[in-house]
């Protein structure tokens, strides 16, 4: 496999993501995103910008020989998994809408928590 594949697969094993999220969000299907994934595919580089972007990064991030996870502070999971059938295309901007709401609120809850970290050090 390759070192992006490689990297990738461990962000996500580290930072618990599920491949049905990077696909919901990177808009890849799951059956070849796992085959990407795998190894048993290969990936094309329209396929690494989707992913990486899918996960809030760049390629060259899961490119790097010196692979290095960001720190996760106060780690809590919860997650939440339902399938309701093909959106058409007004119901899926309206979601991709509210994905982008949550992670903004996850943001501004988050950077008290960054912010009080800083202080301390």
């Amino acid at each position: 496999m390759s070192k992006y594949i490689d990297n990738v697969n461990t962000y996500l094993s580290q930072m618990k993501i599920k491949q049905t999220f990077v696909s919901l969000k990177s808009g890849i299907e799951i059956s070849k995103l796992s085959r990407i994934l795998t190894g048993t595919q290969d990936v094309t580089s329209g396929d690494m910008e989707k992913i990486a972007k899918s996960l809030g990064q760049n390629v060259e991030y899961f490119m790097s020989d010196i692979f290095e996870l960001p720190k996760v502070v106060n780690s809590v999971t919860t997650e939440v998994v339902f399938y309701a059938g093909e959106p058409n295309k007004e119901q899926e901007a309206f979601a991709m809408k509210i994905i982008d709401l949550i992670e903004n609120i996850d943001e501004v809850l988050g950077a008290k928590n960054r912010f009080m970290n800083a202080i301390m050090e």
